[in-house]
């Protein structure tokens, strides 16, 4: 077992793919006091430090670890990716990035990497940490990294890449930016896609011949409908709304563009509003800190299960919680899918450790068929039909109330709980 250290653990989702792939977590550090307590239900083995990494010193993980400095095969973690995620450009136009307080916990990973040396490291984050003219995260890593290797001896050369989940057997569409190294120089190349949708243009004659994505029915669908709803069904003013939403849309059904009633201007929502999932279609990305109307959602027009989400984000399957609704829907929301863990530390042991697994991957979904027909729809229930009418779409980019500076709903609601 190649020895972790395991820092910004979440959940434990890098961690999973990792294990699987024979690397042994030997210290995790987490702030969040719930997903500490669902990483000490699901694995005793691992030393758990609950407490903010700007406090815990290198020396007490290396501890907690039973290394020594330079001992850790791997040094692996996702910083909190708030200052650079998308969701708040669609809230604000744009993100603090840099100068959001929580990004210094990017300088916090380079410093236990100065002060571990381990053989090699992954670091991930959101795809926005490299967005093009917005890469300042990113290169704050890139030269922290430089001096690192200027102030210790060691020579990581990192490579980076933006990676759609989904192009690897992920059965969800979601968007990571992973830096990986290796302590002595090792040059390492990311694996290709493997996976691509069906109506995707042929590839080269002489390229690798790619599977189908893999669906939220691949994911999940053999498990049985729940016996109790309680907790899983959709409240709030738009949740009786739902039924009337086909597999794979959302309100923009319900549009002078879409197939059902014009109830909504174009592109006036968020996407996830409504969002309902397809049984042959990957699922959208899990939502940290879902409001009552935002998705994805299942078919059948209800919350997800604990089970449902795990299977999305291809955790083992044997994991429990004994946290509420919110709080589980957080630690899952905000994890990495453990099967992209596990074929970057399977590369990983073959390019860095030159010890290859040649075994099916042991977190990819396997294909279900047949696939269950699609759940009949049911009509637009009477409260909404007063809001039929002739709506007006979204503006356009950079022209929408935020980017205007006039108040949005968001504000008005900040301004309620103020």
């Amino acid at each position: 077992m190649f020895k972790t250290i395991s820092l910004y653990s979440g959940i434990g989702g890098l961690d999973f793919g990792f294990e699987e792939a024979g690397f042994e977590t030997r210290v995790a550090v987490e702030l969040d006091r719930f997903a500490c307590r669902t990483m000490r239900l699901n694995r005793s083995a691992w030393s758990v430090i609950e407490g903010d990494i700007n406090d815990v010193t290198s020396e007490t993980i290396l501890e907690k670890a039973g290394l020594e400095v330079g001992e850790a095969d791997m040094l692996i973690g996702g910083p909190p990716c708030q200052p650079f995620s998308k969701s708040g450009y669609w809230v604000r136009g744009d993100t603090l990035r840099l100068d959001d307080p929580r990004s210094n916990t990017l300088a916090a990973y380079v410093r236990v990497l100065r002060e571990t040396k381990p053989k090699a490291f992954l670091l991930e984050n959101v795809g926005g940490l490299a967005y093009e003219g917005k890469d300042e995260g990113l290169q704050l890593l890139l030269d922290g990294i430089r001096q690192v290797n200027v102030e210790t001896g060691t020579n990581y050369q990192p490579t980076w890449r933006v990676i759609r989940c989904v192009e690897y057997g992920v059965p969800q569409i979601r968007e990571r930016v992973f830096i990986i190294a290796s302590r002595d120089g090792r040059q390492f190349r990311f694996p290709e896609p493997t996976h691509a949708s069906s109506k995707a243009p042929a590839r080269d004659l002489f390229a690798p011949a790619m599977l189908p994505f893999k669906t939220a029915w691949d994911a999940f669908g053999d498990l049985p409908e729940p016996n109790d709803l309680e907790g899983l069904r959709v409240g709030g003013k738009w949740g009786d709304l739902l039924p009337s939403i086909p597999e794979g849309e959302n309100y923009l059904w319900h549009t002078p563009r879409g197939g059902g009633m014009p109830l909504f201007g174009w592109r006036t929502r968020y996407w996830s509003f409504l969002l309902k999932l397809s049984k042959r279609m990957p699922s959208w990305t899990l939502q940290a800190q879902p409001g009552s109307a935002i998705g994805p959602f299942h078919w059948n027009s209800r919350k997800l299960t604990f089970q449902e989400m795990c299977r999305i984000q291809t955790f083992p399957d044997d994991l429990r919680v004994d946290v509420g609704r919110t709080e589980m829907q957080r630690m899952l929301g905000n994890a990495v899918p453990s099967l992209i863990a596990e074929i970057l530390a399977r590369s990983i042991r073959t390019q860095i450790f030159e010890t290859p697994i040649d075994t099916p991957l042991r977190l990819m979904p396997p294909r279900r068929t047949p696939v269950a027909p699609a759940v009949k729809l049911a009509p637009v229930p009477e409260e909404y039909l007063g809001m039929v009418g002739d709506h007006a779409p979204h503006p356009g980019t950079g022209k929408g109330r935020a980017a205007l500076g006039l108040p949005t709903a968001f504000d008005t609601k900040a301004r309620r709980q103020a």
